[in-house]
């Protein structure tokens, strides 16, 4: 793939982009033990270098009125961020809501890391912190719809009858 053909197609047209994108989600919002414990039971650390620390600072969010409408500012958030290059030349880049230092390093690591060999840690590592997450998502959801009131509008009359 050439310059200019990675510029003109859509992110979505590529699988490893899109692969990337689903492992660096599946990173940040895993449980920082979680991460911790894969880390520590890897048999053959890599060694690795920061090329950028993990540092916190503030990120925009933005809404949309209804899910859909017109965008407009949320708020700030803050958020963590650490790039990794590993002892092969691979760099791992890390963005994590919250001031978690480590987490930030974790998953700059696992990113770098996933780059080299998606096959060995993809099964081990995201998949099984992907269905965490969708077990505390649904979880959360469960949550919020018991207490969920359906609110019914009564139509009155016509007055004058």
């Amino acid at each position: 793939m050439t310059i200019a053909n990675t510029f003109s197609e859509s992110p979505e047209a590529n699988p490893e982009v899109t692969a990337r994108q689903h492992w660096m989600s599946v990173l940040a919002r895993a449980d920082l033990d979680a991460l911790e414990s894969y880390w520590q039971n890897l048999t053959q650390k890599p060694s690795y270098r920061c090329l950028r620390k993990p540092e916190i600072g503030l990120a925009m969010v933005r809404g949309r009125a209804g899910g859909a409408g017109a965008p407009f500012n949320l708020g700030e958030v803050t958020v963590t961020r650490c790039v990794v290059e590993l002892e092969a030349g691979a760099q791992g880049f890390g963005y994590v809501t919250g001031r978690s230092r480590r987490h930030a390093e974790l998953a700059a690591l696992f990113d770098g890391l996933m780059q080299q060999d998606s096959n060995q840690h993809g099964p081990a590592l995201i998949q099984p912190l992907y269905r965490q997450w969708l077990a505390r998502r649904e979880q959360v959801s469960r949550k919020a719809a018991a207490t969920k009131v359906n609110f019914m509008t009564m139509v009155r009359g016509e007055s004058g009858q």
